[in-house]
């Protein structure tokens, strides 16, 4: 550990949580250097929705590497791109009839999200983008600017301006799903909210605390935002990629978001590579207008057709998904309600699930648990008061039960551990 303690930043975080040192995973398991194996329920916070080192697309990506093909190209044209491209329209876009054009802004979420927000409001020409209570989309400038959170806000250290902030469902006790409120802002001129560029929107906030949009509020965003010409953006870069059943998080409610945020598990393999997806007629980029140098990562171009070839082409990941979310909700739900002092209760939809605890600093005592016991959970929520599950969405039902199993055991532990007086 001393190399780490000596020149790595303070600014590291996950491994004061988990104080060893991985050297080898799979499937669901991560390994450390004893050969310790830990279960693995945070599929690096959902960018292995596949799980560590999938057989089939590891053999393409050595396959790739091993015959010379183009790793760097900026946004020059390539056959990984095609490739990929090709998967993309014809798996996904076309039988939803999606008529979205791809941007690929840089390797990773937030430049997606930079791009999504600057496309806005250069469409528009207005400002003001709304976002919701508890949203989180980056650490960039901008991403931070929409983002909830005031400990991430705070490290700006510079104004984060030309945003407004909205409640999520439910953030009123569900007082909201009408935007009365919002409709009345945007109505009154004297409201002091300036007509929106676009709002940005999480149908489940992971970060947040795994709150779950309803469809009903989903689909009024999207009515209001049709209404009064305001470009709705989903952020679906956690919650993409089938993480709560369909491959798009905001299929369920029906809707069809102007611009569409992904990243994390779109490559399949963990490689960075990031989208951002737009109505055709949105795309009033001048060549060059945004740009990076690693926004063409071409063996991710190659995994991530893989993947869409090996996963979806037929519904059977999603049907799994949402059965297997079923069953960790209705195991979650036995475990609140042996909690229910500490205030368990449960959130979230699919293979995206939080065991969120009124009592402060419960959440994080569960997570340290299950580290001892051979489980990962991170924790998330403004105060780290839900213990977040991302298992990745291949895991085996017993390595499922396996975890709720030692998550049961983690939360005895932590909540029935005598209290300061």
């Amino acid at each position: 550990m001393e190399i780490f303690d000596r020149l790595e930043s303070e600014v590291r975080s996950y491994c004061r949580n988990w104080p060893v040192v991985f050297n080898e995973a799979r499937g669901s398991y991560i390994y450390d250097e004893s050969g310790r194996a830990y279960l693995d329920f945070f599929a690096g916070a959902g960018s292995l929705n596949y799980g560590h080192n999938n057989p089939e697309l590891k053999t393409r990506l050595i396959d790739y590497i091993v015959s010379d093909s183009v790793v760097h190209s900026l946004d020059a044209y390539s056959a990984a791109k095609r490739e990929f491209l090709t998967a993309f329209e014809e798996i996904l876009l076309a039988p939803r009839r999606l008529d979205y054009k791809v941007q690929f802004p840089g390797p990773a979420g937030n430049n997606a999200v930079e791009a999504a927000l600057k496309l806005a409001r250069k469409y528009t020409g207005r400002e003001t983008v709304i976002s919701f209570t508890n949203g989180f989309h980056g650490m960039t400038l901008g991403a931070l600017a929409v983002t909830g959170n005031s400990m991430k806000r705070g490290g700006a250290g510079v104004p984060l301006s030309h945003t407004a902030t909205m409640p999520f469902d439910n953030y009123l006790d569900g007082q909201t799903p009408d935007f009365l409120w919002l409709r009345t802002l945007l109505e009154d001129s004297g409201s002091g909210l300036d007509k929106p560029a676009a709002v940005i929107v999480e149908t489940v906030q992971g970060e947040g605390g795994i709150n779950a949009a309803s469809a009903e509020w989903l689909r009024g965003l999207e009515a209001l935002c049709r209404e009064y010409g305001i470009l709705l953006i989903v952020d679906d870069i956690q919650m993409g990629c089938g993480r709560t059943g369909p491959f798009f998080s905001f299929e369920e409610a029906g809707i069809t978001p102007d611009i569409v945020t992904l990243s994390k598990s779109i490559s399949g393999y963990g490689l960075p590579l990031a989208l951002t997806l737009f109505r055709r007629e949105l795309d009033v980029w001048e060549p060059g207008e945004h740009n990076g140098t690693f926004r063409g990562f071409n063996p991710a171009f190659a995994t991530g057709a893989a993947a869409l070839r090996a996963f979806w082409t037929d519904d059977e990941l999603e049907k799994s998904t949402l059965a297997k979310g079923e069953m960790i909700a209705s195991r979650l739900t036995d475990i609140a309600e042996d909690a229910a002092e500490a205030g368990a209760h449960v959130r979230g939809r699919g293979m995206a699930r939080g065991l969120a605890f009124e009592r402060p600093g419960a959440a994080k005592a569960v997570a340290a648990e299950a580290f001892k016991r051979g489980l990962l959970l991170e924790t998330s929520g403004p105060e780290d008061e839900v213990a977040k599950l991302l298992p990745p969405l291949t895991t085996a039902t017993e390595d499922l039960e396996r975890g709720l199993d030692i998550i049961a055991e983690s939360t005895r532990a932590a909540v029935k551990t005598p209290q300061p007086a």
